[in-house]
Order: structure tokens, then sequence, then C-alpha cells
């Protein structure tokens, strides 16, 4: 027999099967902790969205109320508060229609008054808030809700001055 050359009835080593075992082990030990993070990632960023439409809800809701006071009556849509050419002088009461949050687009949920006008918005996302309590006062309303298109950012004027209530 020539050197290197096995005869027919050698066994080969039994540690090849065990290297194996390992790698998968270790495949799906990786696997487990990769879920983990991109677990708390998506939590992470939807709670971001959430600071995020708390922010945006509340420009809406402070144009809406400046809207107000300066005539006594609410915006007919969304786009007076942006330019308002009812007086001598444009106003501007919101830079722009930003985009909801949740949804990444600017499909708001208009809240009307009795007249017609708009008197706050609303996200359309049917997703459950994560977020459930230590909100601001005017807020505080949104802790008792389950989703986001339930957190109505309105204006309502009250007791002869003005005031924002959830």
């Amino acid at each position: 027999m020539l050197r290197g050359e096995r005869r027919p009835n050698s066994r080969r080593p039994a540690s090849g099967g065990f290297t194996y075992i390992g790698l998968l082990i270790a495949v799906a030990i990786m696997g487990i902790a990769l879920s983990a993070a991109g677990t708390m990632w998506s939590v992470a960023a939807q709670r971001e969205r959430e600071v995020e439409l708390l922010f945006v809800g509340h420009q809406f809701r402070d144009a809406v109320a400046r809207y107000y006071n300066s005539g006594h009556r609410y915006p007919l849509e969304l786009a007076d508060l942006i330019d308002d050419d009812t007086s001598l002088v444009p106003r501007h009461f919101l830079r722009k229609i930003y985009a909801d949050p949740m949804t990444g687009t600017p499909d708001w949920k208009v809240i009307r008054s009795a007249d017609g006008g708009v008197m706050g918005i609303a996200s359309t996302s049917q997703a459950k808030s994560i977020k459930r309590a230590n909100f601001d006062a005017v807020d505080e309303g949104f802790g008792d809700v389950e989703s986001y298109c339930d957190w109505q950012f309105i204006f309502v004027p009250r007791f002869g001055r003005e005031r924002t209530y959830p």
C-alpha cells in the first residue's frame, strides 16, 4: 500500500459530526439573539413614532387654537392653517401638513365641529399604542384608549377664554 491510502476496513475519525452539531447550535443561538434584537428595535421605533405623533398632534391643535383665536371660527380645511387669506395680510398658523408618523402619509382623520370647521385631527392607524401613562395634562385621556386613531388632538374653546382639551 502507498502512503496515505486507506484500508477498506479503516474507520474515519469520530470528531467530524461534533463540529457540525456545534456549528448548528451556534447558528441557532445567533438567530435567537438577532430575533430579540429585532423585536427591541421594532418597539423602540414605535415608541419614537409615538413621541413624534404627540409632537405633531400638538402642533395641529395649537394651530387650530391660534386660527380660532384670530377669528372665532374654525378653519374649513387643514390647508387653511398653512395659508389663511381671510385677512388683508396672509397668516400662517402651520408650516406644512405633517405626515402621520404612524402611517407615513398625511392621511389624517379630520375631526369637524358642528358648523363643519376643523377642530382637530387624529391618526388613521388602527395599531395598538404602547404608551399608556405619563401624558401631558391636555392628553390625559389618551391612556384609556387602545389605538392611535383614538388619540384625538382637538381644540375646544371653553368658559369664555380659549383653552385646549383632548
